[in-house]
């Protein structure tokens, strides 16, 4: 073979080389698209997955903390009810120390003394854990704070208000332990 031939052999298959390369760049440029359409779906897919999941996340918290303070207001409701029931059971022992210093004999004697500092101890603890005395007498009645005894008339005080109260009620915060036995004017 001569030169001129072997050196168009050499281009042609060049050529071919070239061709086919230029065929797979064509081809491959095609798939480039098409490969970047289905990384930037993958993409977005992703972004919705991971928004879901933050939102999820993001709720699972809210629920969390509204279970602890749920938890908490559960506790302190507890405790506050099992402080008055035990208050509640403390206040026949003060009423009977104030029935006793309201009917104390004429002669004091040093005994007189000491139940009167009992008495103003104990109701000094009760004070100090949040019991508050209702004020009753004058008021006009509250079904929500008294408890009527009786119904009675009177000239000195309105219809409808306490006249007198038998036994003191008690509150403890905003609830009421032991509603204030009173009589009340018709």
């Amino acid at each position: 073979m001569s030169d001129k031939e072997n050196k168009a052999g050499q281009e042609s298959d060049e050529t071919e080389s070239k061709g086919a390369e230029a065929v797979e760049a064509v081809e491959a440029n095609e798939q480039e698209p098409a490969e970047l359409e289905a990384l930037k779906k993958k993409l977005e897919e992703a972004g919705v997955k991971a928004a879901e999941n933050l939102d999820g996340w993001q709720r699972a918290v809210a629920e969390f903390q509204n279970f602890r303070k749920r938890v908490e207001r559960d506790n302190e409701n507890l405790y506050a009810g099992m402080k008055g029931d035990i208050l509640r059971k403390i206040l026949p022992a003060l009423d009977d120390l104030e029935r006793a210093l309201q009917n104390r004999p004429t002669e004091s004697g040093a005994w007189v003394n000491g139940i009167e500092l009992i008495q103003k101890k104990l109701a000094t603890l009760l004070e100090a854990e949040g019991l508050q005395r209702i004020e009753a007498e004058g008021q006009p009645f509250d079904p929500n704070f008294h408890e009527a005894i009786s119904h009675e008339p009177s000239e000195n005080v309105e219809s409808g208000h306490v006249i007198s109260v038998t036994q003191n009620g008690y509150m403890l915060g905003e609830r009421v332990i032991r509603p204030a036995t009173v009589r009340v004017a018709k």
